[in-house]
């Protein structure tokens, strides 16, 4: 099978999972760095089909007004300033130091989200915006953490992502659209950084964000249409499936 085609199926399936739980990366991490890229360039290519997905869920997630506008500005800000940093640490990692991090987080994570954080409690369908100081602090800085997290690696940061808004009192139909607009808005300093270090396969990052667009899009129909409850049983499976992937393997 073409190296193109091999990554612009696996983008579907990534895309379709990126936004209704989180996980994708999992799957095309690995893809790329089988089919011969440096984890550090891998790292980075990957954000070519992030972008190109997330700029499709927003559309529409949009398209259907569930995005929570009134919460970017400490959401969003934050997670950007956060992913120009840990963006930064990324393109100062060796080759092999990185496959270790993505080896250890991926395994990290997996373990993390058997635990079901979103299982914790059936939150409402909107959420208010904090009003308090501490309260907005607190989830800024929330925000900050996840955004360097996902400049560094991306790797799970949709379950945490999807943690951070059920904490908030977010549905997962809703804390889906507000997952997909931070994730937008940190991938884009994100990708730029790893651009200017050389570190993007424009070639293959084509093929995959075609892929992860087309499922990105389908992840968005079916978010919309099935509900916070199955959602909750996607997640859980997707969580499941790859903690046993990690641990066969």
């Amino acid at each position: 099978m073409s190296p193109l085609i091999l990554l612009f199926l696996v983008g579907c399936l990534a895309g379709t999972l990126n936004v209704l739980a989180g996980g994708g990366s999992m799957l095309t991490l690995p893809v790329l760095i089988f089919l011969g890229l440096p984890a550090t360039v891998a790292n980075g290519t990957n954000r070519v089909a992030i972008l190109v997905q997330n700029v499709g869920a927003v559309w529409g997630f949009s398209r259907h007004r569930l995005l929570p506008w009134r919460w970017a500005g400490f959401t969003v800000a934050p997670a950007i300033i956060g992913a120009l940093l840990g963006s930064w640490l990324a393109t100062r990692m060796g080759d092999a130091v990185l496959e270790n991090i993505i080896a250890g987080i991926m395994l990290v994570v997996a373990i993390w989200t058997i635990w079901d954080p979103l299982g914790a409690k059936n939150p409402g369908e909107d959420a208010s915006v904090p009003q308090g100081l501490l309260a907005r602090s607190a989830l800024a800085a929330a925000f900050l953490a996840i955004g360097m997290y996902g400049g560094f690696i991306q790797v799970g940061v949709g379950f945490l992502l999807l943690a951070a808004t059920t904490w908030a009192g977010f549905d997962l139909v809703r804390g889906n659209a507000l997952k997909v607009l931070v994730v937008l808005g940190f991938t884009v300093p994100a990708l730029i950084t790893f651009a200017r270090n050389d570190m993007v396969d424009w070639r293959l990052g084509t093929a995959l964000a075609a892929g992860n667009l087309l499922g990105g899009l389908l992840g968005v129909r079916l978010s919309v249409l099935k509900g916070h409850v199955w959602i909750k049983r996607v997640v859980l499976v997707a969580v499941v499936v790859m903690a046993l992937r990690l641990f066969l393997t």
